[in-house]
């Protein structure tokens, strides 16, 4: 069975007691619930039988069906056919309890999928619905999933905050464990986890004595990247090595991924590069599959520092190139995140606000209608007050909207340059290409590296790397039209998508950059060299699919790498199409 590989989808597995097996309708939904993580195939099996006897069920146990079944689409990975089921049972469930349930599963599956906006907006209706609701379970699904989604944003205080609630309702069993590996978890994250810490040490004893192997390995996960931080190698690895093989029984990706990067870590630190390599080489195999940056990013760094000591160059700038790439990936990952929640903040703020003027307005009614003779002046007096509270909150929802706005802008552009961020550069250049393809007119996409970008870093320092690459984008946009579309793909690296452009065309124009950017050389204070290569792929060839233009660019580029840098380079593919009059572009 496909399941969604996360730590994070077996937070919407909550297990109880289960029932003896019966005909009854009741206590087959319930034994279904009971064992939906335990032995999700008799889940399955349950399900079906069920079904066979909708006829006979209640309303109530007809909505629990249905919540069940969606909640096993999303356990799959069918996030598509899970979402709107969920939210429709969130809105219309008849039951509370099951409609938090619901919120919970929706969140958990929209924080995998990345839709944090999302995730954050459900778990605000799900917090207010909370108070009234009376199940233990169902708060400590939404309690759960409220503290990972935070922990994912940085928000360890607030995380917390939920977890020690769950840890006061369940001080033990599966439930008070998974409270507690949340909180060692946010400690760690947080930098407030100590060498004797009582946190980890409860969390430890909690979940061995509730028999929860793998989240008993999450925080020993947890515990041994503390230890490599405070430079206890020996401990780390003999921490890691015992649980090792529990965790690769579990078949959970992410979490042995996670492993694998430690493990390769803390040998890299022992000068065991046999080991490090080996377990980077794991690493990679597992994370890239399913995007887990951090364990990659930690991977290829690794691989690029022990290529770099065995002095295979060629292998070293590639593990360095995709080193880079994954850590960007990760940083727009975790402020993606941090975004997402700063603006569900302000979208509550402006709600709040909203609901204030509205109350505001209607006491102004209230009191014009009650206006009598007698207490005209005073209520004129009261009527401006509150029109000048009603002023006020006006302008905190002007400057509430301004920052929102800042914040919806701050998602899509890069820090640095200005420009798009990778995500929005892929969404507007894959709109693009759609675009063009409805109209059957050409497209090429052009990648941009830096030349030599560490050694000026390394050189002169990350100041004056920075005014490079403003100094390359302010070169590339003197050439941009209005409909391209340009954005920073990470570290050195730029693409621009060009609507409507034969390969012809696009070498053309890329010289034209590539020269701009050479010629900057003469106006830098350091006399630095300045250079960049260019590689080039056209939709005439590669069709009108961003991953596939994305990659024969990207060996464009690494032949112009290859050839001497400082050129363009053309897709081989694509060099037959460039009229005879056009010449490859070299420095």
């Amino acid at each position: 069975m496909a399941r969604a590989a996360s730590l994070l989808c077996l937070l919407a597995g909550v297990a109880f007691a289960a029932t003896p097996e019966s005909s009854d309708s009741s206590q087959l939904l319930a034994r279904a619930d009971a064992i939906k993580t335990v032995d999700n195939t008799a889940f399955a099996k349950l399900l079906e039988q069920l079904d066979k006897n909708t006829a006979n069920l209640s309303e109530a146990q007809k909505w629990t069906l249905r919540y069940l079944h969606a909640w096993e689409l999303g356990y799959t990975g069918q996030f598509v056919k899970a979402k709107p089921e969920l939210e429709v049972i969130a809105r219309q469930a008849p039951d509370n309890t099951m409609r938090i349930n619901a919120t919970a599963s929706l969140i958990n599956i929209l924080g995998f999928g990345h839709h944090y906006e999302e995730a954050f907006a459900q778990l605000d209706q799900g917090l207010d619905e909370l108070p009234r609701v009376s199940d233990k379970n169902a708060r400590f699904h939404l309690m759960a999933e409220a503290a990972q989604l935070l922990i994912g944003a940085g928000q360890y205080d607030l995380a917390t905050s939920y977890t020690d609630q769950i840890i006061a309702d369940y001080p033990d069993g599966r439930n008070g464990c998974i409270g507690r590996y949340l909180k060692v978890h946010a400690n760690f994250l947080d930098g407030r986890m100590r060498a004797s810490d009582l946190d980890a040490q409860q969390g430890l004893e909690t979940c061995v004595k509730a028999g929860e192997n793998m989240w008993t390995d999450a925080i020993r996960r947890d515990v041994a990247n503390f230890a490599i931080q405070q430079g206890r190698i020996p401990e780390a690895i003999r921490l890691l090595q015992n649980s090792y093989a529990n965790v690769v029984g579990y078949h959970y990706p992410e979490l042995t991924a996670e492993y694998d990067a430690l493990l390769a870590q803390a040998y890299w630190e022992t000068n065991d590069s046999a080991h490090a390599e080996k377990f980077a080489l794991d690493t990679v195999d597992i994370a890239k599959k399913d995007d887990y940056t951090q364990p990659l990013s930690t991977a290829y760094e690794l691989l690029f520092q022990i290529a770099r000591q065995q002095g295979d160059l060629r292998n070293a700038v590639t593990y360095r190139e995709k080193f880079v790439a994954a850590d960007k990936d990760h940083v727009d990952e975790l402020r993606e995140k941090a975004l997402a929640y700063q603006f569900a903040k302000q979208q509550v703020e402006i709600k709040k606000s909203q609901l204030e003027e509205l109350n505001k307005k209607n006491q102004i009614l209230q009191l014009q209608r009650a206006l009598d003779h007698k207490a005209v002046e005073t209520s004129r007096l009261y009527i401006a007050l509150l029109l000048t509270v009603l002023a006020s909150i006006g302008f905190l929802l002007y400057r509430l909207k301004r920052s929102q706005l800042r914040f919806m802008r701050l998602a899509r552009r890069d820090g640095l340059t200005g420009i798009f961020n990778r995500q929005h550069f892929v969404d507007e250049a894959e709109q693009a290409l759609r675009y063009t393809a409805k109209s059957m007119r050409g497209a090429c996409l052009i990648l941009i590296d830096m030349d030599h970008f560490k050694l000026i870093n390394d050189t002169h320092g990350h100041t004056v790397g920075d005014q490079v690459l403003r100094r390359a984008v302010t070169m590339c946009q003197r050439y941009l039209r209005s409909c391209d579309v340009f954005g920073r793909l990470g570290g050195e690296e730029f693409g621009i998508l060009l609507p409507e452009c034969t390969p012809t065309q696009a070498l053309y124009r890329a010289e034209q950059i590539r020269a701009a950017i050479h010629a900057t050389t003469e106006d830098e204070p350091q006399d630095i060299p300045i250079s960049a290569s260019f590689g080039i792929a056209s939709a005439d060839h590669y069709g009108y699919e961003l991953r596939k233009l994305l990659i024969a660019a990207d060996d464009a580029l690494y032949s112009a790498k290859r050839e001497g840098r400082n050129r363009v380079v053309m897709s081989e593919t694509d060099t037959d199409a460039v009229s005879p009059s056009s010449e490859r572009a070299t420095g």
